[in-house]
C-alpha cells in the first residue's frame, strides 16, 4: 500500500520541541509557545516585539487571535477564533483576527511549515487552537483564584467573565490581565493533558457566529495586496513572454518607453529560482504608465526547447509514455492485477483525460517588494509563506532570514498563491530602481503566466469475475508533478516499488476505500509537460482528476455487468482490511446524497438521467468523505443542462455550519466549472487563452439547483474546502451516460462528444 507525505498527518499535533507559556505583557495577556530552552526567560521578560503565537489578551479584554493560515474568503481566519473561543470561554463580540507573518514560530504545529491548502487547515489545527484556548482558560482562572482568593477548582468562566457562584465575586477577562496574576507555564506534556471539552459540552463549536472578517471586508478596511501604499512607491507592469516557460530575453528597445512619463527603467528578469524565464518588468510612477510603458517595449526573445510544443504534443507524449512498461513508480501495488486479468470473465479498458485548467482568482497576482537596509520586506496575499519567502530571497540574493513577509488578505487563491512568481519581478525591479515597487499582473498575465491544473492521461483496465464481481483494476495516471517542481523532498511520497520519491499529489484518490483485492496504481511524470507547462495546485489538485476516472470505470463496471452503479459501490465499501472505517463513513454519505436527491425513487421524462459518485478527498490520510448525485437533461443535439446537484458530505465536527455549507456549494459549482466548462490550450508553447472571454468558467446563467447534506458525527474535523469538486465531474459524467446512452471520458464535457456518443 501507499506511504504518504510524512508531514502531512492530522492524528496529533507534535507538542514536543514546545512549551506552552502564558504571561502578561505591555499589551496585554499573550499566549503562545516557546522554545523549551529559556522558557523562564521569555516568561520573565514578555516583549511587544515578540507577540503570542496564538492569541493575545488585552487589557481592555479583547481577545486577538493570529491566524496562520491565508485566509481566502473561506473564513479561516473566524474559523481559528471560534476554536479558541470554545475552549477559552470567552464572549464572541471580543474575539478579534489578524494574520500572521512568516516569522517562524508561526509555522503550523503539524507541517511545520505556512501553508494553507489541502483543506487542511481545519482539520489538523482544530487540536492545537483548543488546546490553547483551554490553557488560556486555566491560566485565567488560576490567576482570578489568587486574585479573589478562592479556590480555582470551583470557578466558573464563560462570556469572558470567570466567576464563584459560592461568594458570588466574579473578575473579567480584562480585570485578570491588568491585575498582572496569569503567570501558568504549561510543559508540552501538560499541554497534552489537558482535559478538553467534548462535543456535548460545546456551546461555541457548531455555530453559525457572525463571521470575524466579514465587517472590513464590506466596509472597504480590510487590506488586501493590490492594496498596499508605500511612500515613495513605484509600480512594475510585467512583460512575459509568447512561451509559457523556457524563453530567454535577447534584446529590450526602450526608446518608445522613455517617452511615457514617468517611466523609470525597464528591468530585464534574471531569476535563479526558476521560478520565472525570459519575463521583462517596465517601472514607472503610475501603473497606468507602467502598462503604457511596457507596451512601448520591444522585446525580441529566444523561445526555448518549448516553443513548438502544444496541448496534442503533451497528450501524445503522456500516451507514450502510459505504453512503456517501466515507465513512473507505484503508488499502490496490492495482489497481482495482471494474473487476474488473465482468469477474468470480463476486461474493461478505458482512457481518461483532462485538460489544462487555470485558477483565475478574482485579484490578480501582485506583490510590493521594499528594501530597508538589509532587510527585504514583501506585501502579498501569499498562501505558502516559508516556500515564497525563500524565493523572494533568492531572488534578491539575500538570506531568507532577512525576507519579512506582510500577509494581506487574499482576493481569492485556489491553489494559486501557493506560488510566489509575483515577487520575483517586484523584488528584482524594486533592487534596480532602489525604491518600492508593486507589481500587478494584467489578467492577460495571470492566464498565461498560471501555474495551471495539469493535462492528465490516464488508462484504467478492470476485470469481473464470473459473477460480476471486481476483482482487479490497473491505473495508470500521466502528469506533470507539480509538488515535486517545489523541490521540497518531505512532500513527495516513497514510491511502494522503491524506485524513488513520487508525487503523490497527482494520485491521490486513486487509492480508493472500495475493495479490490488487485489493484495496481502508477504514478508516471510527463516531463514534456512538466517543463513546458509549470504546474501548481488548483483547488482539489488530483483528486480532481483521479476520481473523474475511478467513478467513471465504476459506472462503466456497473453497466457491464448489468448492476445499479449506487448498489455497486455500496457493494464494494464493505470496510474490510485496510479500508475499515473509511469505507463505512463514505457509504454513508452516498445513502445521505442518494435520500436527498430522490435516487432511484423517481421516473424521469426522457432524456433525463441522475447519476452518482462518492469520494474520500483530499488524501486517504486526510479524507472528507463526500458523494453527489447529479441530475442532468441531455438534448438530441447533445446539450447537457444540469439541473440539480446533491452533495452529502460528512464533515466529523462542524465548527460553523453555515460555513461549511458555503464551502461546499462553492466547491460543487467549481467542480462543475471545470467538468463543463473550462479549458485552457497550449499552442506554440504558450497558453492561447488569455481572458474571461477564451477562458470561460461557470456563469451565473448557468447554476443548477445545489442540495447540501452536512453530517456532524462528532468524529475529528474534516476539510470541507476541496472535496466537493472533486465528486461533481464523474457524477454529471455517469448521470449523461443514464441519460443518453452516452459515455463521456474527456473534460471538459463538450456536446459535440456526448452526441457523438450517443447510442442510435
Amino acid at each position: 500500500m501507499n506511504q504518504h507525505v510524512k508531514n502531512v498527518t492530522p492524528e496529533t499535533t507534535d507538542l514536543s520541541r514546545r512549551s506552552f507559556l502564558v504571561g502578561t505583557a505591555a499589551t496585554g495577556l499573550v499566549l503562545g509557545y516557546a522554545g523549551v530552552p529559556g522558557v523562564s526567560e521569555a516568561l520573565a521578560a514578555p516583549s511587544n516585539l515578540e507577540p503570542s503565537v496564538w492569541y493575545a489578551i488585552s487589557p481592555e479584554g479583547l481577545v486577538t487571535v493570529t491566524c496562520g493560515k491565508a485566509d481566502m474568503g473561506q473564513h479561516i481566519a473566524s474559523t481559528m477564533a471560534q476554536i479558541v473561543c470554545e475552549e477559552l470561554g470567552a464572549k464572541w463580540s471580543d474575539m478579534r483576527v489578524q494574520l500572521a507573518s512568516n516569522d517562524p514560530k508561526f509555522n503550523d504545529p503539524v507541517l511545520g511549515a505556512q501553508i494553507t491548502g489541502g483543506s487542511w487547515s481545519t482539520m489538523m489545527n482544530f487540536d492545537a487552537m483548543s488546546r490553547a484556548g483551554a490553557a488560556g482558560r486555566i491560566a485565567l482562572a488560576q490567576g482570578a483564584a489568587t486574585a479573589m482568593g478562592v479556590p480555582a477548582s470551583e470557578l466558573v468562566v464563560r462570556d469572558s467573565v470567570i466567576s464563584h457562584p459560592k461568594s458570588k465575586k466574579q473578575m473579567s477577562f480584562a480585570d485578570v490581565v491588568k491585575s498582572g496574576k496569569a503567570t501558568k507555564t504549561f510543559t508540552a506534556d501538560e499541554l497534552k493533558a489537558i482535559t478538553l471539552k467534548t462535543p456535548d459540552q460545546y456551546t461555541m463549536i457548531g455555530v453559525s457566529v457572525p463571521q470575524l472578517d466579514i465587517p472590513s471586508k464590506t466596509n472597504g478596511t480590510a487590506k488586501y495586496g493590490i492594496d498596499v501604499m508605500l511612500p515613495g512607491m513605484a509600480y512594475g507592469k510585467v512583460v512575459t513572454p509568447p512561451v509559457r516557460f523556457g524563453a530567454t530575453v535577447k534584446s529590450v528597445d526602450d526608446s518608445d518607453a522613455k517617452k511615457v512619463p514617468g517611466f523609470i527603467k525597464a528591468v530585464t528578469i534574471d531569476d535563479k529560482t526558476q521560478t520565472t524565464s525570459g519575463w521583462v518588468v517596465a517601472v514607472a510612477n503610475t501603473y497606468a504608465n507602467a502598462r503604457k510603458a511596457a507596451d512601448a517595449l520591444k522585446i525580441s526573445y529566444d523561445g526555448g526547447p518549448n516553443a513548438k510544443l502544444s496541448s496534442q504534443s503533451l497528450l501524445d507524449e503522456a500516451k507514450r509514455l502510459q505504453g512503456l512498461d517501466d515507465s513512473g513508480q507505484y503508488f499502490v501495488k496490492d495482489g497481482d492485477p495482471n494474473a487476474a486479468f488473465g482468469s477474468a470473465a470480463k476486461v474493461l479498458e478505458a482512457e481518461y483525460t483532462t485538460n489544462i485548467n487555470i485558477h483565475a482568482p478574482m485579484e490578480p497576482m501582485n506583490a510590493t517588494a521594499e528594501f530597508k537596509g538589509d532587510i527585504l520586506h514583501i506585501y502579498s496575499g501569499n498562501q505558502f509563506a516559508t516556500r515564497s519567502g525563500a524565493i523572494a530571497a533568492g531572488a534578491a540574493g539575500i538570506d531568507p532570514k532577512f525576507v519579512v513577509m506582510h500577509q494581506l488578505w487574499l482576493g481569492g487563491g485556489f491553489g494559486r498563491r501557493l506560488d510566489a512568481d509575483m515577487m520575483v519581478p517586484a523584488v528584482q525591479a524594486a533592487k534596480a530602481v532602489g525604491k518600492p515597487v508593486k507589481v500587478i499582473y494584467s489578467r492577460e498575465n495571470d492566464m498565461t503566466m498560471d501555474f495551471s491544473r495539469p493535462l492528465t492521461y490516464q488508462k484504467v483496465k478492470a476485470g469481473v469475475d464470473g459473477d460480476g464481481k471486481l476483482v482487479a483494476i490497473s491505473h495508470d495516471v500521466v502528469s506533470a508533478w507539480p509538488t515535486q517542481r517545489w523541490g521540497i523532498p518531505d512532500f513527495l511520497s516513497p514510491s511502494v516499488d522503491k524506485k524513488g520519491p513520487l508525487d503523490s499529489f497527482t494520485v491521490n484518490g486513486s487509492d480508493f476505500f472500495y475493495t479490490v483485492p488487485n489493484h495496481y496504481v502508477r504514478a508516471i511524470k510527463n516531463e514534456m509537460a512538466h517543463n513546458a507547462t509549470p504546474s501548481g495546485q488548483l483547488r482539489s489538485v488530483a483528486p480532481g482528476w483521479t476520481f473523474w476516472a475511478v467513478e467513471s470505470m465504476i459506472d462503466e463496471i456497473a453497466a457491464a455487468t448489468g448492476k445499479d452503479p449506487a448498489q455497486l459501490r455500496i457493494s464494494l465499501l464493505d470496510g474490510a482490511g485496510k479500508n475499515d472505517g473509511g469505507a463505512q463513513r463514505l457509504r454513508n454519505t452516498l445513502l445521505a446524497a442518494m435520500g436527498l436527491a430522490g435516487y432511484g425513487t423517481k421516473k424521469l421524462p426522457k432524456g433525463e438521467g441522475m447519476g452518482v459518485a462518492c469520494v474520500s478527498s483530499q488524501e486517504r490520510a486526510t479524507a472528507s468523505w463526500t458523494a453527489c448525485v447529479a441530475h442532468v437533461a441531455v438534448a438530441p443535439s447533445g446539450e447537457v443542462t444540469v439541473k440539480k446537484l446533491t452533495v452529502a458530505t460528512d464533515v466529523g465536527t462542524q465548527v460553523h455550519p453555515d460555513n461549511i455549507r458555503a464551502q461546499v456549494e462553492g466547491a460543487a459549482l467549481w467542480g462543475l466549472s471545470l467538468a463543463m466548462y473550462e479549458k485552457a490550450t497550449l499552442k506554440d508553447g504558450g497558453i492561447e487563452q488569455t481572458n474571461f472571454d477564451s477562458y470561460t468558467p461557470l456563469r451565473m446563467s448557468q447554476m443548477p439547483e445545489v442540495a447540501v447534506a452536512v453530517i456532524a458525527n462528532g468524529e475529528k474535523a474534516t476539510g470541507v474546502g476541496e472535496p466537493a469538486v472533486t465528486v461533481v465531474a464523474p457524477a454529471i459524467g455517469n448521470a449523461i451516460f443514464n441519460a443518453s446512452g452516452a459515455r463521456v471520458r474527456a473534460l471538459p464535457i463538450t456536446a459535440e462528444a456526448v452526441k457523438a456518443n450517443m447510442k442510435a
